[in-house]
């Protein structure tokens, strides 16, 4: 028997997880529910077809939404693939650079280096600046950007080092982003870019799908002949259901855009952003037991990533975050140390709690 909201009794988790993350109460609930009876067909959205009429529906709105929060003009498509943001490494090569061209990369972290690596199996590559001189806790500024490159890909926040680009590059030259990991958690400029693509499962729903928007006029010039599903502008003719589509994330991904809209959009979501990491980013500097990891113009709001003076008490310090209910905070293990993950659905609650504990940590064993 399936228990209804008011009858299901759950222990409040603070959810620092760095993603899968955490998602919007409601658009949890409202994605349980169409998972027993979607648009009142008395069938499982889970178990419809995708060219259903209530399905097509479905995949217009959420494309017409992530166009609204962008700002881009007429001219780009928004596509909803599977494969995670990694296919994409290898997707935004093929499609954009020419069988005698170059791709320009910024390496920034992990996720950056594996998208240069796919980038070199698909043609000529250039690593134009990088951060790996200091473990990548910064991020370059003031490269050159040659002129010829068929585009320049960056990534703009990093969640393993928690640094985050505050400004992007001014180029003539296409500019590719991933936004994995911050997409829809502040102001940007979608025209800026020629194309941009985001993994659902950091800010805008379960993993499972990948959000491309692209700019048309960049695609069919690469001079290659391509395989059709890795082909942007097949995926585009075909509305982004060439094959059967990740239904579920997709429709979560949408009520996440509503959720999002409805409580003010970017504007506002920036600023409770802005907050929450305000805080715990002056409890770090504050705390006579803790230290950033990352210089301090380049810190992410999104994921922040914290190390102790004495790593031999970080056993202490996890034992009370257990007793209060704090969820994934530890470091990648690249890394270690802490990282709490600020995603948009992370309410500022959350933020204090870890605060407390810091600050509880502090008097015990300062």
């Amino acid at each position: 028997m399936i228990q209804s909201k008011s009858t299901i009794e759950m222990t409040k988790v603070h959810n620092f997880s760095a993603g899968p993350g955490i998602l919007p109460a409601e658009v949890l609930q409202q994605a349980a529910e169409a998972c027993i009876n979607f648009d009142n067909l008395n069938l499982s959205l889970l178990e419809i077809s995708h060219r259903s009429k209530n399905f097509e529906a479905v995949i217009a709105e959420a494309r017409a939404l992530v166009k609204e929060l962008l700002g881009v003009k007429d001219g780009y498509e928004v596509l909803f693939l599977g494969g995670g943001a990694s296919l994409q490494f290898a997707m935004v090569p093929y499609n954009l650079l020419r069988t005698e061209g170059t791709a320009g990369y910024v390496n920034t972290g992990v996720w950056a280096s594996k998208a240069i690596k796919e980038a070199k199996i698909i043609g000529n590559t250039q690593v134009i600046a990088s951060s790996e001189d200091k473990k990548f806790t910064y991020i370059p500024k003031n490269y050159e950007i040659p002129a010829n490159l068929d585009y320049l890909h960056i990534t703009s926040n990093n969640t393993i080092y928690g640094t985050q680009m505050k400004s992007f590059p001014k180029t003539s030259v296409p500019l590719v982003c991933d936004m994995s990991s911050d997409i829809f958690s502040r102001k940007v400029n979608g025209n800026d870019f020629a194309l941009i693509y985001a993994g659902a499962q950091k800010n805008m729903g379960p993993a499972g799908t990948t959000m491309v928007a692209v700019r048309e006029d960049c695609l069919g010039k690469t001079g290659r002949k391509m395989l059709s599903m890795l082909d942007y502008q097949v995926q585009i003719k075909g509305g982004s259901m060439y094959n059967t589509p990740p239904v579920f994330p997709i429709y979560v991904s949408l009520l996440t855009l509503k959720w999002l809209k409805k409580n003010g959009g970017i504007e506002w979501i920036e600023k409770v952003n802005q907050q929450k990491a305000a805080t715990l980013y002056n409890e770090i500097d504050r705390n006579s037991m803790f230290i950033g990891t990352t210089a301090k113009e380049d810190r992410s709001n999104m994921n922040v990533t914290f190390v102790m003076h004495k790593p031999e008490l970080e056993p202490e310090f996890d034992k009370l975050a257990k007793e209060v209910n704090l969820s994934g905070i530890r470091g990648h293990r690249d890394v270690g140390g802490y990282r709490a993950s600020l995603y948009n659905a992370l309410p500022l609650e959350s933020v204090n709690a870890l605060v407390e504990v810091m600050q509880a940590f502090e008097k015990k064993f300062a």
